[in-house]
């Protein structure tokens, strides 16, 4: 087995020596195989943060078992599962480590997003790799395109791309600009691979640090007609180029407007396993000072009754809205504008509710917690990380519902 330690500098995704096909692979056994490997990943955790990346031991455990691969076209050997699996398997890993569920959640859904992509952009990657990996960052300020025969001259640096060093791709959200510089005309993924980008290592972070979530940079670099995908045809149904080739519900889903759910299961995953961790620790601990049973502190009990009602009603709010986003795809239509708001909305309120119930259960956790040996202390950190994300920040989110719910008008060419 490859340890993260042994690769001073990046290296992509690790070759598989067998090509594994998934497509008979369903929701049930996809999840069995998540849970299989949660105590792994706990126990891993700590070496996880360490090496500030998805390390290479578990990367090749979710090689194995195709859980970066549940919604990748069936056509290409993936399960191509319906869209409530992007919030089920990651939220189920993080119980584990909240930094590897996120990576999974992120790299999963690029499989999900190639499938938009011109057929032969498809083909080029998998055709090639299966199991090729793909980061991204999704920050469309960041970077500037401009029209060229062909496709596009794309310069930027971005930031938070998580997996970047396990990753052999990456597509990175451009805006692109007429002549003049100044007025934009085009807002477009554009897939690159990873000869073409420079990994700067910023990530040094308080949370999330296993993510590996570093600075990417372009310069002057020319993307393809077919790799640069046109978010303004991915707002729902079947314009996109990839249409073609994926006739499934899953790829008639909007991309931009489900794009925060496959990353906010990090941090219902992270509170669903802080509340294992508290429970298992306040099973048997006394006060120091008192020497009283600390669960028989009504106090307490509410406190853990809250957090538990606090994760139930985040899982169900988000699970219940890319269900509907999957039910709507399969009855061919594309949500309005009113539901995609307020879908996002749901994401980040559910990522709020998350870390209210670890904040919860810290408060009366007690000094033990402050000892970086207790593995509580992270779940803290990382789900405080989470939700600094910008798609989680709900005032954001909730301004954009609001404004539209008000008669105000929401300007967004990508939704």
């Amino acid at each position: 087995m490859v340890s993260a330690s042994e690769h001073s500098e990046p290296v992509g995704t690790l070759p598989q020596r067998v090509r594994r096909d998934f497509s008979g692979v369903g929701y049930g056994e996809a999840m069995r195989r998540a849970r299989e490997i949660v105590p792994i990943l706990r126990e891993r955790a700590q070496r996880a943060e360490d090496a500030r990346m998805l390390i290479r031991d578990n990367e090749q455990l979710l090689h194995e078992s195709g859980l970066f691969r549940f919604h990748q076209p069936k056509a290409f050997g993936g399960m191509e599962l319906d869209f409530v699996a992007v919030v089920d398997v990651p939220a189920e890993l993080a119980r584990g480590c909240p930094s590897t569920a996120w990576s999974v959640g992120n790299v999963a859904c690029h499989h999900w997003i190639l499938g938009y992509y011109d057929p032969e952009t498809q083909r080029e990657v998998w055709d090639a790799n299966p199991d090729a990996l793909i980061a991204s960052s999704i920050a469309l300020a960041a970077g500037r395109g401009r029209k060229t025969p062909g496709g596009f001259i794309v310069n930027g640096r971005w930031p938070f791309s998580s997996a970047v060093d396990n990753s052999e791709w990456n597509m990175l959200a451009v805006t692109v600009y007429d002549d003049d510089g100044k007025t934009p005309i085009d807002w477009r993924l554009c897939l690159v691979p990873k000869s073409d980008y420079e990994i700067i290592d910023t990530w040094y972070a308080m949370g999330m640090a296993a993510t590996g979530s570093k600075d990417v940079a372009v310069k002057e670099l020319f993307v393809p007609e077919r790799r640069a995908l046109p978010l303004s045809r991915c707002r729902g149904g079947r314009e996109h180029p990839g249409a073609a080739l994926n006739a499934g519900a899953l790829f008639s889903i909007p991309l931009v407007a489900a794009s925060s759910h496959p990353l906010a299961p990090a941090a219902l995953g992270a509170a669903e396993g802080a509340h294992e961790l508290f429970l298992k620790a306040m099973a048997q601990r006394a006060g120091t000072y008192t020497g009283a049973r600390v669960a028989d502190f009504q106090a307490v009990q509410i406190k853990v009754a809250r957090a538990r009602c606090l994760i139930d009603s985040a899982r169900d709010l988000l699970r219940q809205s890319a269900i509907a986003f999957q039910a709507a795809a399969e009855r061919n239509e594309v949500p309005d504008l009113e539901t995609k708001l307020r879908f996002r909305a749901h994401s980040a309120f559910a990522v709020n509710q998350a870390r209210e119930a670890v904040e919860t259960l810290w408060s009366c956790y007690g000094a033990q917690g402050l000892y970086t040996r207790d593995p509580l202390q992270r779940h803290l950190r990382d789900v405080l990380a989470i939700n600094q994300h910008f798609s989680f920040n709900f005032d954001i989110a909730g301004a954009a519902y609001g404004l539209f719910a008000l008669g105000g008008r929401y300007a967004n060419p990508t939704m």
